[in-house]
């Protein structure tokens, strides 16, 4: 697999491990520059990262790699993905880049790209990046010494950011009154999203607002919104937030200590769109992985799902081909198209928040729309990947269970785009079944990949 670059999500993987290593990065940076680079202007990229210590090593081959090239580099720290989205739209870059693993470990890390417009690249894009990345015989068009690139701090980021979030929220309405429980992870939003609550006239008790550099995600974060949702109940919290290490997902709680998935805030979304008249067409967009009562949820309110491969940037093509204006992720990638070009925890949680102001009810009484299907994911560690209509025999055991689920539940594999994996989801009425169901197609699927 060491002829693939790019995942789901960009390039991720073990630091100082192929292919996070700092001359795989050094050359990323050259050959997405040239990529970019177009007639003798000068070219802006902007580069921020998450809290991972191993951020120092990439931000410093990249700007290297794209300073080679000619293009001048705009480093504004630690700062959330979306953030980096919404700052290349801003700052008129021709590029952005973002250095994290997301929710992985801190000794993962990883490198994404926004393009002029705040979109991430497209898949051909992407592959052409790598085969100039990975060439052993590079061509390279250096510019002269005159024309190699600069690279200087942003010192105002921070407060861009925050201004256009808030500016997201209705300017009649405050968060005065209101007490959240906000957990960042250790992450990139942890100087950022307290503040755009607080300024909002929102009381704010935070968790995960002390990096080191390898504590991102550690036993905190949208992965363990147990701790959130601990926190909600001792301080008596009107909701709790829990963002991921680069603050593009957002699990919520609400005020009796109930978790949400992005289903479930999906569809409180949706049907509040659907009564103001502002979802087009009553579409909302998902993948592949979200819960079979999201989807019956939209068709019984007059809406539709429309499912899409893993990953938020499928979502977000998807969106743009269909003129949609909301979409997401179960894991929490929320996209409201209206204001942004990708996945924002903190604005996500603006738009729930401005629900709940506006129709002045707890949380508890809003969002509990769908009881999500019994869902088990089993995963299968693997040394190669073989397309699933090559496996007859893996073909035969999901098409008996799906004949026992009987349109009352559905069967999923797919391949891990960030690691050596496959993955199957089974889903249904009745949670044991779907345990065995889940196991008894993985084995079949391991023993297949020998």
């Amino acid at each position: 697999m060491r002829d693939k670059l790019f995942g789901t999500d960009g390039l991720r993987g073990r630091v100082n491990e192929y292919p996070m290593t700092p001359d795989i990065a050094l050359k990323l940076g050259m050959a997405v520059g040239q990529k970019f680079r177009n007639g003798t202007r000068r070219h802006k990229v902007i580069i921020g990262k998450d809290t991972r210590l191993s951020g120092y090593v990439f931000e410093s081959a990249l700007t290297s790699g794209l300073c080679a090239i000619g293009l001048d580099v705009y480093l504004v720290g630690p700062m959330p993905t979306p953030a980096i989205s919404f700052l290349t739209r801003n700052m008129r870059a021709d590029l952005g880049v973002v250095i994290s693993a997301s929710h992985n470990p801190f000794h993962d890390n990883g490198i994404k790209f926004f393009d002029r417009d705040g979109f991430k690249l497209p898949d051909e894009l992407e592959n052409e990046i790598a085969e100039m990345t990975l060439s052993q015989n590079p061509v390279w068009d250096l510019p002269a010494p005159d024309r190699v690139g600069r690279a200087s701090r942003v010192v105002d980021s921070r407060g861009r950011y925050i201004v256009y979030l808030q500016h997201t929220f209705p300017r009649k309405l405050t968060l005065n009154g209101m007490k959240i429980v906000l957990d960042c992870a250790h992450g990139a939003a942890y100087s950022v999203s307290p503040l755009v609550f607080e300024e909002l006239g929102a009381e704010v008790i935070t968790i995960g607002i002390s990096p080191n550099g390898v504590n991102i995600n550690e036993g905190c974060g949208s992965l363990y919104p147990d701790v959130v949702a601990a926190k909600v109940r001792e301080v008596g919290a009107d909701i709790g937030l829990a963002l991921d290490g680069d603050a593009d997902r957002l699990i919520v709680v609400d005020e009796q200590g109930k978790v949400l998935d992005g289903d479930q805030i999906m569809a409180l979304c949706a049907q509040d769109m659907l009564e103001q008249g502002t979802l087009p067409g009553g579409l909302l967009v998902s993948t592949v992985m979200s819960n079979m009562a999201l989807e019956i949820f939209m068709q019984s309110h007059g809406g539709r799902l429309l499912r899409t491969p893993v990953g938020d940037r499928y979502v977000v093509e998807a969106m743009r081909r269909e003129g949609a204006l909301l979409g997401g992720e179960q894991s929490g990638h929320l996209i409201f198209m209206e204001h942004s070009t990708t996945g924002d925890g903190t604005l996500a949680a603006l738009q729930l928040l401005r629900i709940m102001v506006e129709k002045n009810r707890p949380l508890s009484l809003l969002a509990h729309l769908i009881e999500p299907f019994p869902q088990v994911m089993v995963n299968v560690r693997l040394e190669r990947k073989v397309p699933f209509e090559d496996l007859p025999e893996v073909g035969r055991a999901v098409a008996a269970v799906e004949a026992e689920l009987k349109g009352r539940g559905r069967v999923l594999l797919r391949y891990s785009g960030t690691e050596p994996k496959a993955r199957v989801m089974v889903e249904g009425e009745d949670r044991p079944r779907v345990e065995q169901y889940a196991n008894d197609i993985a084995a079949v699927l391991e023993r297949s990949l020998r």
